[in-house]
């Protein structure tokens, strides 16, 4: 439904979010969001221009939330890489439907209306907060050589 952008964009955010109070690699945002670097790079500076995150180069620098994540939305993440398209004419192109949606289409635009508003109304803290789910981007062991990768499953 969505796009690769727009996942990795809400990891990014969501693992910033979760990680406060210092600037972090880019190399670091990849490996903790398992997000491949040279894809992520270019979805934080879409991040950049829309003002979620902030980064500076140099000692002390590093990519950082540039808004409280409770100012945040989901819906905000997303538009900024990959905006969320409504139905507004037929997607097939025929003429006798014009501005009128058939009803697959209306039913399909509906959906995706509900899923903006919900969107719209989710911020990243509450995503953060959120009682009784498992935590976003659980830590995750780098197997050893040769070894067996190991995934601890944090709750909260």
């Amino acid at each position: 439904m969505f796009t690769d952008a727009a996942e990795y964009a809400l990891r990014a955010v969501v693992w910033l979010a979760d990680h406060p109070g210092r600037g972090h690699t880019v190399q670091a945002i990849a490996d903790g969001t398992r997000t491949k670097r040279g894809y992520l790079v270019k979805v934080l500076q879409a991040l950049a221009r829309a003002d979620i995150v902030r980064a500076q180069r140099g000692v002390g620098g590093g990519v950082v939330l540039a808004r409280e994540p409770g100012a945040i939305t989901i819906l905000s993440v997303i538009n900024a890489v990959d905006p969320v398209s409504r139905i507004t004419s037929c997607p097939l192109g025929l003429p006798a439907h014009g501005a009128r949606l058939c009803s697959l289409h209306r039913r399909v635009d509906q959906a995706l209306g509900m899923i903006e508003r919900e969107f719209a109304e989710t911020t990243i803290l509450e995503l953060l907060e959120e009682e009784g789910a498992s935590r976003p981007l659980c830590e995750v062991k780098k197997p050893a050589r040769g070894g067996v990768k190991t995934t601890l499953r944090v709750v909260r």
